[in-house]
């Protein structure tokens, strides 16, 4: 993942594209393996972890009601933190992260492992639905990664 990493890295700074990260589930694990690279600062701009609704809410300002009717899992939620992080970091490229890391707080409509990945940029928006089964926590956040590594990769 690493070497993926650093590829990304190096065509943002190429292309002169700045980066900013707003997750929940992967807890700043995606904006960690980014950070890990050195001259990663050349491109990479903010990263917020935005782990409880409350604070979705309150500097993401993710509408309460989306929360209410939808859930923070969920599309709307995923859509709302993405152009909310574009509006306030001001970057090329914008990915959000929210999902049910488990072992707890599924449901039967919003099981373990759902999480959704948003990226913007000027142009377009793309919000993916994943379901990680049959993993751990870890897993369901490292592979959370792997497909937010995936997405910014095809942004470029």
């Amino acid at each position: 993942m690493l070497k993926t990493v650093k590829q990304i890295i190096s065509l943002l700074e190429y292309k002169k594209i700045t980066l900013s990260i707003v997750e929940s589930c992967t807890g700043g694990m995606l904006s960690q393996i980014i950070t890990s690279v050195s001259g990663s600062s050349k491109v990479f701009k903010l990263g917020i972890v935005t782990y409880s609704n409350q604070s979705k809410i309150k500097y993401l300002r993710v509408p309460s009601e989306i929360i209410k009717k939808y859930g923070s899992v969920s599309n709307q939620c995923c859509q709302s933190m993405l152009n909310n992080l574009s509006r306030v970091s001001r970057s090329k490229l914008n990915i959000a992260i929210t999902g049910i890391a488990g072992p707890k707080g599924g449901s039967k409509l919003k099981p373990v492992g759902l999480v959704y990945i948003g990226i913007k940029n000027k142009k377009k928006t793309i919000i993916k639905k994943y379901l990680f089964k049959n993993n751990s926590r870890e897993n369901i956040r490292k592979n959370s990664v792997k497909k937010s590594l995936e997405l910014i990769k095809s942004f470029i």
